[in-house]
């Protein structure tokens, strides 16, 4: 599916590079540059996840500066790489299967809505929406026991002696990614790994589902708009004729914006669910002196106890920052990515230029 372009009345347009579909790529280069080029960016974000899982943890509404100068005077710039390493070979499998579902969702459904017609940009936000629901899915299979152990490792060197705002953090004082595996496996058998893996679910899928359908009508819209004023008429009412090939700045620009409007729409409509998973995966509830998982309806009620409706979106400004950078960096990443691994690079320059 294409973009395509951005036309009026006067027959002036836009020319805006094709999209890439699936079976255009080179698979083989498209995986590797792309476990490459994810690492790094989450490498750069990661402080401010841990950032963000602390918030959420903690039973008093602290503000991201008073967090972060905490886990700065307690435990040093380490205290925010905390299960860096964990994640990290979590991200590649993930990403590889993510990556997959979207680009052959999002193909396939694009087909077949155009064939069934729908108009191109109502198909294109039905595609995106698909293809984020689908590899969203996918990449909690192996995200999920990745994200239960990292979330472990940030947040249990925020010591509770110390601070006394994460009190029913599971205790299992970890010496590593495999160790806190090895524990977690052993206490509480696989279900311990997957714990949060309907409300992870929950919350990426319908997440991840709202940011590429508002990314893709925002991004046309962006486009559409303009095209309407470069083609606005001039003093003698009649139209401007224009014949406009943004460059790589006006596309990473449009692509930026796109992806921060798209990622504050989500980051609202699915923070409450990010905060029930955060707690349900590393917070216990205490019962005749032995710790249990907490249940969804035990975990909302206790942020409602907390602080109101208010304490589910706490962690909010760190989340819209972190999926603003990691969607801004991610979408203009992967399109790099894509025209890096084209199978053909000069059929598909060809491509772009009519």
């Amino acid at each position: 599916m294409s973009l395509g372009a951005a036309e009026d009345d006067s027959g002036s347009e836009i020319h805006i590079p094709a999209d890439i579909d699936w079976d255009m790529l080179d698979k083989s280069r498209f995986f590797f540059l792309g476990a490459a080029l994810f690492s790094g960016v989450s490498a750069a974000l990661y402080p401010i996840v841990v950032l963000k899982t602390r918030q959420q943890v903690c039973s008093t509404q602290l503000s991201c500066f008073k967090m972060a100068f905490s886990i700065m005077h307690h435990e040093g710039p380490r205290g925010f790489y905390r299960g860096f390493g964990t994640s990290l070979m979590g991200t590649i499998p993930a990403r590889a299967l993510y990556m997959t579902a979207l680009e052959v969702t999002k193909s396939n459904v694009g087909t077949a809505t155009l064939r069934l017609g729908f108009s191109d940009t109502t198909a294109m936000a039905i595609a995106n929406a698909a293809a984020g629901l689908s590899s969203a899915m996918s990449a909690q299979l192996v995200w999920t026991p990745i994200d239960v152990v990292s979330q472990r490792l940030m947040v249990q060197g925020y010591n509770s002696s110390k601070n006394n705002v994460l009190a029913n953090v599971q205790s299992g004082n970890y010496s590593n990614g495999l160790d806190a595996f090895r524990k977690i496996l052993y206490a509480d058998g696989l279900r311990g790994l997957y714990r949060g893996f309907g409300i992870s679910i929950l919350t990426y899928a319908p997440s991840n589902a709202v940011w590429w359908a508002s990314y893709s009508v925002i991004h046309k819209l962006f486009w559409s708009g303009f095209g309407s004023h470069m083609g606005k008429k001039n003093e003698s009412g009649l139209a401007k004729e224009y014949n406009f090939r943004p460059d790589s700045k006006a596309m990473v620009a449009v692509q930026g914006l796109s992806a921060v409007i798209a990622s504050g729409v989500s980051a609202i409509i699915t923070m409450p669910l990010d905060t029930i998973k955060t707690r349900l995966q590393v917070l216990d509830a205490e019962e005749n002196g032995r710790r249990r998982p907490l249940t969804v309806v035990q975990t909302f009620r206790n942020l409602i106890s907390e602080g109101g409706l208010a304490a589910c979106y706490r962690g909010l400004g760190p989340r819209w920052a972190s999926m603003s950078f990691s969607a801004t960096t991610m979408i203009t990443t992967y399109e790099f990515l894509k025209r890096m691994s084209a199978k053909n690079q000069d059929q598909f320059t060809s491509r772009c230029q009519h």
